[in-house]
């Protein structure tokens, strides 16, 4: 199972009333429990079928280490994503981006749209600047508060 899926099943779980959650596939078997103040997760890998005279083994959890993301360069600003959505760089798809790295841009200019529950949200420039860097992939999920741009 990847990092990306183990994530988004602990967010699930931890922002919804649901205490436990165990999920079972061919990779192996997750099993994630609601503990204040965070969620904790045991990740189990399959194990070969024991012989009948052997003593059943006991699977050990492998623990999930999530690399942070790299820190942005601290002179450029951030805009962040206002929601949890799909980010899209264009109004349409094969239509050009709004922005480009290198636009001059100003501020209330839009930047991209979020999708969120069928509804395209605007995001707009809440500075001027010059685009340095586009952080999050044209249809790519994005949570509340991720970093979409840096702007210089």
């Amino acid at each position: 199972m990847d990092l990306r899926k183990l994530k988004t099943l602990i967010d699930l779980v931890s922002e919804s009333n649901v205490s436990e959650l165990e999920i079972t596939e061919a990779e192996g078997k997750v099993r994630i429990v609601k503990s204040e103040p965070h969620a904790t997760v045991a990740y189990h890998a399959p194990t070969a079928p024991a012989p009948l005279a052997a003593a059943p083994v006991a699977a050990t959890p492998v623990p999930v280490v999530e690399a942070p993301p790299a820190a942005p360069v601290a002179t450029a600003h951030l805009v962040k994503s206002p929601m949890v959505g799909t980010f899209y760089r264009a109004a349409s798809p094969g239509a050009d981006p709004f922005v480009d790295v290198g636009a001059n841009v100003k501020v209330g200019q839009r930047l991209c749209i979020v999708e969120a529950m069928k509804i395209l949200n605007e995001i707009e420039s809440d500075r001027a600047g010059i685009i340095k860097t586009v952080l999050v992939q044209d249809g790519e999920a994005v949570e509340y508060g991720q970093p979409l741009f840096e702007i210089e």
